[in-house]
């Protein structure tokens, strides 16, 4: 049995995969300020720390004979980082060095969540690792960053470490209300509460979704990895299959078993018409795939509910 630190495992990713860490027989440590995560998310045989990212004294005391760490504390929401960009800047990049350098003096690896948000606008093309990065948020700019960090925190440092770059990755847990929530679990409420699915622009636009178990499964596989191959990577964590947000309101409705009520508002400005992921990296590397379909995911979630 190993010791693993989540960081930021109280939230939606993180209690999952403390679920997963705890089921395989490990014990888990959590360090999270509560900030969008729930006590309540968490199993209570995972050790909690109520600390902030930054703080040096408890990550030193959470890390203290650990095996590795999976860095998952952040703030997602890109109206937060608009409103506070020096505050979210603090968590996201700073906390994430913060991380690495506990790591250094635990002599420990890290698996930390990057996001496709580091690509920016890829004109429609299919997001590889090899494409250059323009992120066009504070959000992927701090991700961008924690990927340069990560390579230093390798090449200085000796800090084994492998980002993944999550794209739009959904399941239960996922709150609704939340200004950081995905477009999914929105829809699912609306449904649920019978009232209108708001549509920006055409509903066109296309993402790639990804299964939360199918997250933690690459979490799991990258911290394996760097047991026997150590060094400072990144890969995508995606299907590599598009859906559009009006193709996939219609599923969840139908999955439902409602008709739903779409209205069109305005599109958001910087809206991404594409964002299509390639698993390859992933798949060589780590030899696992995101296996679970849309159907089955959408499924899993709306019987949640």
């Amino acid at each position: 049995m190993a010791v693993f630190v989540v960081t930021g495992g109280a939230g939606f990713i993180g209690s999952h995969l403390v679920d997963a860490l705890l089921g395989a027989g490990h014990a888990v440590r959590v360090i999270d300020d509560l900030s969008t995560g729930k006590r309540q998310n968490l199993d209570p045989r995972a050790a909690f720390i109520h600390a902030d990212i930054c703080d040096a004294g408890a990550l030193r005391t959470v890390l203290d004979g650990a095996a590795g760490c999976f860095h998952l504390a952040a703030i997602a929401s890109v109206q937060r980082a608009n409103e506070d960009w020096a505050g979210t800047h603090r968590v996201n990049l700073t906390g994430s060095i913060a991380v690495f350098d506990a790591c250094r003096t635990a002599r420990i690896p890290a698996v930390y969540a990057s996001s496709a948000a580091v690509y920016g606008d890829l004109g429609g093309a299919v997001a590889e690792e090899t494409r250059p990065c323009a992120p066009q948020t504070a959000y992927g700019a701090d991700k961008l960053g924690t990927e340069l960090h990560g390579a230093v925190a390798w090449g200085v440092h000796g800090v084994p470490n492998f980002g993944l770059r999550f794209f739009n990755v959904y399941g239960p847990r996922q709150d609704p209300s939340s200004p950081y929530s995905g477009v999914i679990s929105i829809f699912a409420a609306r449904l649920a509460a019978g009232v209108p699915i708001t549509l920006h622009g055409d509903g066109a636009q296309t993402r790639d979704f990804v299964f939360v178990a199918d997250v933690v499964a690459h979490l799991q596989a990258a911290m394996a990895r760097l047991a026997t191959h150590p060094g400072a990577c990144v890969s995508n964590v995606c299907r590599g299959q598009e859906t559009s947000i009006r193709g996939l309101a219609e599923t969840m409705a139908g999955l439902a078993g409602v008709t739903p009520v779409l209205q069109y508002g305005p599109a958001r400005a910087g809206d991404i018409a594409r964002s299509l992921g390639d698993p390859g990296r992933a798949i060589a590397m780590l030899g696992v795939r995101c296996g679970t379909t849309l159907a089955e995911g959408l499924g899993t979630l709306i019987q949640a509910k």
